[in-house]
């Protein structure tokens, strides 16, 4: 079990450290968006017509992306704060609670993003968005609303890791 969360833990490192850059160049690419929608506005008197959805399509991932990096280092909000804190029993039972609180929200938003109305991929959320174009950008939508599956599991492999350090751990105390 040690050598097994040792490597969903450098999993979800990893994955975390990919999340946090991209988010950070979302939210670089949002502040470009803006920037340019304020000089083509006000100094040039042209202000393009797709800087405002970039922005907001940026800002989704940029958020989405920076949850999965705030749930991995627990700072996101929580009935407990200090919860992540205790060990042994105690804190294995608290952090099994918040993964059932965490699967209760995720599965069923991973569910419909993939599986639709009848049970096949057809008229799922990312299928329902991956013919229709975005307002002003000339891409499919599903590019932006993919974000939604790619944060819930990302969030979903971080509770994983830490679960399964927290069990290895719990296996060493009671070795020792």
């Amino acid at each position: 079990m040690q050598q097994l969360a040792s490597y969903v833990e450098v999993a979800s490192a990893t994955l975390n450290r990919i999340a946090i850059v991209a988010a950070a160049s979302a939210v670089l690419a949002m502040v470009c968006a803006a920037g340019w929608q304020v000089i083509a506005r006000y100094v040039l008197d042209q202000p393009p017509i797709w800087t405002e959805e970039l922005a907001r399509r940026a800002m989704i991932w940029a958020g989405l992306l920076g949850a999965t990096a705030a749930f991995r280092a627990k700072t996101e909000p929580t009935l407990f704060p200090g919860a992540a804190e205790i060990g042994g029993g105690t804190g294995l039972l608290l952090a099994t609670i918040r993964a059932a609180g965490v699967l209760l929200l995720a599965v069923p938003v991973l569910w419909f993003c993939f599986v639709g109305p009848r049970g096949g991929f057809e008229r799922s959320f990312l299928d329902r968005t991956a013919n229709r174009p975005a307002e002003m950008l000339d891409i499919p939508m599903v590019w932006f609303t993919a974000a939604i599956p790619v944060a819930f599991t990302l969030i979903l492999i971080h509770l994983a890791a830490d679960l399964m350090r927290r069990i290895a751990h719990k296996e060493v105390e009671t070795h020792t």
